[in-house]
């Protein structure tokens, strides 16, 4: 009959441990003579030194070949999407909903789009945007001339949205039935908007319902152009100081002081049916004055 294994205690365990660890007969330091130690660490560094060329190469030659200035690969909409301010949303719906006799309220509404458009300010766009634009052209750039290897950027100024500018009523109308809105295209590097007819795209804003309840409105700058000297756009690197074209909307409200508003931005390759996203070529707001 086999004889059972003898138990070994915790004593002679350490004591086999602590001899896998250094075996003073052989030399061997965990299995393996020094010399084979110092043989598996070089392997090793060699290893991961020609692995870390190969990654360093490999993002060299990537960078090498990007232009910094433009993506390669822009999976973003072709035609510009289009915002409004005061950019009050609930969830997808865009509600701009004040209070005439709440001084708070309406407060709210004037500070949001006195920030929206503190880099307008007509100082800081002198300072900054100096170019002298040629109005109703495009302002194609083949060459980076302006300062700092980028290109120039034309200027738009606060003033240029006239009664909504917030210079001469820092309420934008809020205390009042007479909202300010202004509109925003978004940008897109190298697009070019083309209505057919060599003229500037324009923003034309139609009341979807409330019909009674709007008695007019007025675009800034007039006719709600987006003058062609802004485009085509070259991407932050290139033009670091360019600011976005804008159009504002005022609108008088009457009755019951409630509408939902559509503005389109006019041109021919500027889609607005995109069952996908709402916002691509017009923004479609609700406008409600309470008092």
């Amino acid at each position: 009959m086999a004889t059972l294994k003898e138990k070994r205690t915790c004593g002679q365990r350490c004591e086999d441990f602590g001899h896998f660890i250094w075996n003073s007969d052989e030399g061997k330091f965990m299995g393996r003579t020094p010399i084979r130690w110092v043989y598996i660490s070089l392997y090793y560094v060699a290893f991961y030194v020609v692995m870390t060329a190969l990654f360093s190469l490999a993002i060299y030659v990537l960078m090498y070949t990007l232009d910094p200035y433009t993506p390669d690969y822009q999976d973003r909409l072709k035609s510009p999407g289009v915002m409004a301010w005061p950019d009050t949303y609930n969830d997808e719906t865009l509600e701009i909903n004040y209070n005439m006799s709440d001084k708070k309220n309406w407060m709210k509404m004037s500070k949001i789009l006195k920030n929206f458009l503190e880099p307008y300010n007509d100082t800081k766009q002198a300072q900054c945007n100096y170019y002298n634009c040629t109005t109703g052209k495009y302002f194609v750039q083949h060459m980076f001339d302006a300062p700092k290897h980028t290109k120039w950027s034309c200027p738009f100024y606060q003033s240029a949205l006239g009664n909504c500018s917030g210079i001469s009523d820092p309420t934008f109308g809020y205390n009042t039935n007479q909202p300010c809105v202004i509109i925003k295209m978004n940008r897109v590097i190298h697009f070019m908007p083309n209505n057919g007819t060599g003229n500037a795209p324009y923003l034309n804003c139609t009341v979807l319902d409330g019909q009674d309840n709007v008695r007019g409105y007025e675009y800034y700058p007039v006719n709600g152009s987006f003058d062609l000297s802004y485009f085509p756009y070259y991407g932050k690197l290139a033009q670091p100081h360019y600011v976005n074209p804008l159009v504002a909307v005022k609108f008088d409200l009457v009755n019951q002081r409630h509408a939902v508003i559509q503005c389109r931005v006019m041109a021919n390759n500027i889609a607005y049916q995109n069952f996908y996203d709402p916002f691509e070529g017009k923004v479609i707001f609700h406008l409600n004055a309470l008092s």
